[in-house]
């Protein structure tokens, strides 16, 4: 695959909204074909006695690729599609889905448009004719089954690139649709089609050839030649149909259909073909853990930063950390709300809005804590522990009884999907946006520490908070405007978890507390640079360790959480100012 291409096109879809040239001429055969009337002449072949006339008319339509065409190939199959001939014998293909009976019995059957489902207008009015007078056109068996293909058939011929991939690929899974071996060769031979495309193409044909049955030891082989076509292709769903064949070949072996020596030489080149498979299968999964665990870290890094300066800064432990981040993605439903966007009401607009409105709700949470409780507790770290404990619980409760245990947050449309970086790695549009926002937030930080006054203020009440004051500096408004900071980004970390993640009022101390403390007491106390180095290094690690399995036994997140806390504590035994050794009042503590 040519990667350049693969990027250039990417962004000219962001971008632009542009699709392929392919998808772009396919839309334009489409819409020529339906404008000329040629749509309705080919329909009109499906009411000829003439089983090759049929045939050639479900095909045609079926390689327009016309959406409409699927709806209707189920009425047709069902049944439901007639002809009414006109008073000089013209052909007229309608549908009529259900009949009305008058008060004397009569039957009357609705007449509706092929492909639109509006109603036949005759002068005016819908037609309601008897049923009697239309002609049933239900297909033949045969037919019937060509129709039930033709459906998915249509996909591989349509004008959109998502739905048009969707078909190719659906040919391949079960029940095998070998009517599309035709179709589908075509694509992989169109060199102007798109690789991802053609690629799918050809494993679908292996696939279909893999899956056919066969009862003696030639045919066997033959779906062997085609497992090995998928094993060069690294097929990861051929690798859910290798035991099925295996045992298949065990049943044929056991009725002495094949003998012992062919079955041994079939399982061995099936060993062979599956450790490939499952060689593929291991590196993405190693890569697919490897992203995961930078987009979790991204998380801990928002969370740390508010966290690691307060501490660092006030000499506050506060437990309540966790519930800023809830606070931000509550706010976050809310607008969701406000704005009314749904998976049926798509209004993409409001995540954009809901940032603001996030860092700000737990901004003002923050500042409430600050002048209420916290402010009452510098420098006392267990009293601090155990008051900002006390408001998490307040603060889950109140939530709990405004929304109950669970809410949703639809992520926007743009956040569906991903991009495919190689074969089967595919980084999701949503941890992508989330690792642009910690590196927004990254950024915003360290021009406000270090670019700012306010920053130059924060840094010399961090590092010696008396000789500041003596100075002239406000340290209680700059512990205000720290503390709103970092309850702010807390509330931003909130908001980017809706797009990947549940919400609930416990969310915080659940999934995110423990690990933003390791984050900063690992990193160093204050340091952005150990923030973003421990925060991306607990993040991975975690997400290393939870799949592992010893023995049958998988660690697991629970677990996953009790090695990453041993490791953590073995760390601060060798380093015990973390990463980065912090400066100042707090260093000198150490």
């Amino acid at each position: 695959m040519n990667k350049f291409h693969s990027v250039y096109t990417f962004f000219l879809f962001i971008i632009f909204g542009l699709s392929p040239d392919f998808a772009t001429l396919k839309a334009s055969l489409v819409k020529d074909a339906t404008e000329k009337g040629k749509l309705g002449e080919i329909i009109k072949n499906l009411a000829s006695s003439d089983t090759q006339v049929v045939t050639k008319a479900i095909s045609d339509l079926s390689k327009t690729g016309d959406p409409r065409l699927e709806k209707f190939f189920e009425l047709y199959r069902q049944g439901s599609v007639y002809n009414w001939p006109s008073a000089e014998g013209e052909v007229r293909i309608v549908v009529n889905e259900e009949t009305i009976m008058d008060d004397d019995f009569n039957e009357f059957a609705p007449l509706l448009v092929p492909l639109t489902g509006e109603p036949f207008m005759v002068e005016g009015k819908q037609a309601k004719p008897d049923l009697l007078d239309l002609e049933d056109i239900s297909p033949s068996r045969k037919i019937r089954s060509l129709v039930n293909s033709s459906k998915f058939l249509i996909r591989l011929f349509s004008p959109d690139y998502e739905t048009r991939i969707s078909g190719v690929k659906k040919c391949g899974d079960p029940p095998f649709m070998a009517d599309a071996m035709s179709s589908l060769e075509d694509i992989s031979n169109d060199a102007e089609e798109d690789d991802k495309i053609r690629w799918t193409a050809n494993e679908s044909m292996a696939l279909i050839e893999f899956g056919q049955k066969s009862e003696d030891f030639e045919g066997l082989k033959g779906r062997l030649d085609a497992l090995e076509k998928l094993s060069v292709l690294n097929s990861l769903r051929a690798l859910a149909r290798i035991d099925g064949f295996e045992k298949e070949i065990e049943e044929l072996e056991s009725s002495e259909k094949i003998n012992a020596n062919q079955s041994a030489s079939l399982f061995k080149s099936i060993s062979k073909v599956k450790k490939r498979i499952e060689g593929h299968k291991s590196s993405v999964e190693l890569a697919g853990n490897l992203f995961r665990g930078v987009s979790y870290g991204s998380v801990l890094i928002l969370i740390a930063l508010g966290l690691a300066i307060t501490f660092g800064l006030m000499g506050v432990i506060n437990m309540a950390h966790g519930e800023l981040v809830m606070i931000g993605a509550y706010a976050t439903y809310e607008v969701q709300m406000y704005f009314g966007h749904s998976p049926e009401n798509s209004v993409n607009e409001y995540y954009f809005f809901a940032l603001p409105v996030a860092f700000l709700a737990s901004a003002i949470v923050g500042l409430l804590m600050e002048k209420f409780v916290v402010r009452h507790l510098y420098n006392r770290p267990l009293e601090s522990l155990l008051a900002t404990w006390g408001v998490s619980l307040l603060l889950i409760q109140l939530v709990r009884l405004r929304y109950g245990d669970n809410i949703g947050v639809n992520a926007p449309t743009w956040a569906r999907g991903g991009y495919e970086i190689s074969q089967d790695v595919v980084l999701p549009f949503a941890r992508l946006y989330l690792l642009a926002l910690s590196a927004a937030c990254v950024g915003f930080i360290y021009f406000i520490i270090r670019k700012t006054r306010k920053g130059m203020l924060i840094r010399a009440t961090m590092q010696n908070r008396d000789m500041a004051s003596s100075l002239g500096v406000r340290t209680r408004n700059v512990d205000r405007f720290t503390f709103a900071l970092g309850s702010g980004i807390a509330g931003v970390a909130g908001y980017g978890w809706t797009i990947v993640g549940g919400v609930t009022p416990d969310m915080g101390t659940k999934l995110f507390i423990v690990d933003s403390f390791l984050v900063v007491v690992a990193g160093g106390v204050g340091e952005l640079a150990g923030v973003l180095c421990s925060g991306l290094g607990i993040g991975v690690i975690t997400k290393l360790i939870e799949p592992l399995e010893f023995g049958g036994f998988t660690v697991g997140p629970v677990w996953g959480k009790v090695i990453l806390l041993a490791l953590i504590v073995a760390f601060i035994q060798y380093k015990p100012a973390g990463l980065f050794a912090p400066k100042g009042r707090v260093g000198d503590k150490k």
